[in-house]
């Protein structure tokens, strides 16, 4: 279960791309997808047809059976909709289908046992309507979720984004230290100050999207630049990595280091103007582990100082802290929560067993059995990550 999108690192911010979707089995709120899984096809689920328009919501649905079972959403009208299906007390959400355009047909697939549903029709420009409800008489239903709104997402935003500007303050300070120590020409000083402040920055990265162009001036890496490392548009952390560790003098790096200062100090400053985007939240929870295992497990990021298992212990400690303004939550919604939270702890140990003394192990000199292990554990991670952002997007209900 991935979510696609296109990374920070590239091209920001991310878009996502079609939809997601979550196993019923694995415990989490089941979505929809566009063509019948093999398992369906197999069991031969019966399916329904259910119209999905303002005035015959959810008709069509005659004889409800308990079990595994596939609704063909039709739209006949001139507008796309979104759909759920829901318990129509508690509105708690069994399945979902974004965007059915105008005269197409999705399909959803649900378990479905004993208990109330009810279709809930949310054309794009009119009022959500709910269905007639249908009654189950026995089974055992999948699993479902209250929905999340944007007010919900409002206080956790706030309380990272403040949260954020603390840690803003670490990274100018970090890096002023960077910049002193080149700027007397001690490189092997900046070489010991280069990482605690690029950890620093790399720690807030449920925030890069908020930062905008910043974050490309302070962290981009030479991709697209015609001149790779030696273009003069490859600035930041990374450009000050690639010349402290292939012998750049501290005169060719003293302006380098005071852009990055420059960089890093007017993000602080503006941020308390900064306003994050709520709804973003729980999809920045599993965007950074996902970048993590496409940039820093792959070596992408190194220019030198060999810190990507160090870096991605800083995105773990990022992760960990976005999930935890998001615990209450997620914490009556996400039946797999406490497994999650066991293996981003878990995570952490893996990843502290190659740090000594601070200095981590470089990627390319670990292992095979223990590469595989750290590929095992974060690729685990992110997809269980999945479920947050799906839980956490948020859902019109009105």
């Amino acid at each position: 279960m991935v979510l696609s999108g296109l990374s920070w690192r590239s091209l920001r911010p991310w878009t996502v791309v079609g939809v997601v979707v979550v196993c019923l089995v694995a415990g989490v709120l089941a979505l929809t997808h566009d063509s019948r899984p093999a398992h369906a096809e197999s069991a031969g689920p019966r399916h329904t047809t259910v119209e999905v328009s303002p005035s015959r919501c959810g008709r069509g649905w005659n004889a409800p059976t308990p079990g595994v079972q596939v609704f063909d959403l039709h739209n006949p009208t001139d507008g796309a909709a979104e759909v759920f299906l829901e318990d129509p007390t508690s509105q708690a959400v069994y399945g979902e289908v974004e965007d059915i355009g105008p005269g197409t047909t999705r399909e959803l697939t649900v378990r479905l046992g004993k208990g109330a549903f009810a279709f809930k029709c949310v054309p794009d420009d009119a009022d959500a309507v709910t269905g007639p409800t249908v009654r189950i008489s026995k089974g055992r239903s999948g699993p479902a979720a209250a929905p999340v709104t944007e007010h919900d997402l409002i206080p956790p935003a706030l309380a990272y984004q403040k949260w954020i500007g603390s840690g803003l303050s670490d990274v100018v300070r970090l890096t002023t230290a960077l910049r002193d120590a080149i700027d007397r020409g001690d490189l092997a000083a900046a070489r010991t100050a280069w990482l605690p402040a690029h950890l620093q920055y790399e720690r807030m990265g449920a925030a890069y999207d908020a930062f905008g162009d910043a974050d490309g001036a302070i962290n981009g890496t030479d991709a697209g630049l015609s001149d790779g490392v030696h273009d003069k548009d490859f600035t930041g952390f990374h450009r000050i990595e690639y010349g402290l560790w292939h012998g750049e003098s501290a005169g060719g790096l003293r302006g380098p280091a005071a852009g990055l200062l420059k960089a890093v100090t007017a993000l602080r400053d503006d941020w308390a103007q900064t306003r994050m985007d709520p709804a973003q939240l729980g999809l920045r929870a599993h965007e950074i582990l996902e970048n993590t295992v496409q940039f820093e497990l792959t070596g992408r990021t190194d220019y030198g100082s060999g810190s990507n298992l160090a870096t991605a212990r800083a995105n773990l400690d990022g992760t960990v802290e976005v999930m935890s303004r998001l615990h209450p939550l997620l914490a009556t919604r996400y039946a797999g929560l406490s497994g999650l939270e066991n293996e981003l702890d878990r995570a952490g140990k893996t990843l502290d067993g190659f740090e000594h003394d601070g200095t981590w192990t470089p990627l390319d000199r670990i292992g095979h059995r223990q590469r595989e292990n750290v590929d095992a554990v974060l690729d685990d991670l992110v997809e269980r990550l999945a479920a947050v952002a799906t839980l956490c997007d948020p859902r019109r209900t009105v």
